[in-house]
């Protein structure tokens, strides 16, 4: 119940505004992240059971390359916004 209070309160506050932006781009790189990992396993167990070849070994990099990229930007940022909400709420803001 308590939550619905920050939640109608963040159009006015600025603040919360932008996190709650950041939220949404940290959860969208976080999606899109984890997939691009979740597509470097599987071609990985594509190329130990069809062939491993050259091209085959880029993409895996390429693909687990573009996950950490995505994933650790958006990890440090999204235990910061909950972090930042839960220090609001305990201080009753």
């Amino acid at each position: 119940m308590s939550s619905a209070v920050p939640n109608s309160a963040a159009p006015d506050d600025p603040i919360r505004a932008r996190r709650a932006k950041i939220a949404r781009w940290t959860l969208l790189a976080n999606r899109v992240g984890y997939l691009f990992v979740a597509l470097a396993m599987a071609l990985f167990f594509m190329a130990l059971v069809i062939d491993f070849s050259a091209l085959m070994a880029s993409m895996v990099i390429v693909a687990l390359i573009i996950g950490c990229v995505l994933l650790a930007p958006s990890i440090v940022l999204g235990y910061a916004v909950k972090a930042a909400d839960r220090e609001d709420r305990e201080r009753g803001l």
